[in-house]
């Protein structure tokens, strides 16, 4: 049962431009992310799963309005830190579960191997036995990205730029720095990413609204448009 707090997720397509004057706006009022290098940016590569019948694809495709996402993230390709996470959608509101697991557990995730995850104490992992043991739950694609990211205290708004969007299509070896993938869209646009508790200052609001003319909130999924080779028009 997830009983996290649910945050608001507005998602839009920007083109370089809306990115160059928002981005230089953003980083003279808000801070940076201390995860950032020197130009605020460190690269993302999800290991997306999925069940036998492709659920999640599915349930993305057809709008439903509670689902759940399962993936294994890791950080400018290294295993230094693994985290196992769930994001939930509950109508238009988001919430994300996460847990750093062992470089042998997520080598054996990956594999589709659930065994001894029965005994857990983590909800999350018991979550994910259950969907490899009944739905079948085995990893399906790599995204990779890199993320630019700016934060707020208030109502924990958190602002991202997630730029070079590629897919590994087949791959899954999530730890191969030299995997070859390839940009699922044809123009070079880039994804902004606003998070918030239960309001976005109205100064920040009208500094989108300002900067990002033209730009409407839309469902955008990573994980879908990374899946547009294996079905062609679904994204």
């Amino acid at each position: 049962m997830n009983t996290l707090p649910l945050r608001h997720e507005l998602k839009y397509f920007i083109n370089e431009r809306q990115y160059f004057v928002l981005s230089g706006i953003l980083d003279g009022i808000l801070n940076r992310d201390p995860n950032g290098d020197e130009y605020n940016e460190y690269h993302i590569r999800s290991l997306y799963f999925d069940t036998v019948f492709n659920n999640a694809f599915v349930d993305k495709i057809s709008g439903v309005q509670n689902r759940d996402k399962y993936r294994i993230r890791i950080y400018n390709f290294t295993d230094k830190v693994i985290k196992l996470e769930c994001k939930t959608k509950v109508g238009s509101l988001i919430s994300k579960r996460s847990i750093t697991i062992p470089k042998l557990l997520c080598e054996q995730l990956m594999a589709g191997d659930p065994t001894g995850l029965e005994t857990t104490r983590s909800g999350l992992l018991n979550d994910v036995f259950r969907e490899m043991t009944v739905n079948l739950l085995r990893p399906v694609v790599l995204v990779d990205y890199v993320r630019e990211a700016y934060l707020h205290p208030a109502e924990e708004v958190r602002i991202t730029f997630d730029k070079q969007l590629r897919t590994g299509l087949w791959s899954k070896d999530l730890f191969n720095p030299y995997v070859p993938t390839v940009p699922p869209f044809d123009e070079n646009l880039m994804i902004l990413e606003v998070k918030y508790n239960k309001s976005l200052p109205s100064y920040i609001r009208d500094i989108l609204n300002t900067y990002c003319q033209g730009a409407l909130p839309s469902a955008i999924s990573k994980y879908t448009w990374c899946r547009r080779f294996e079905f062609p028009g679904e994204e």
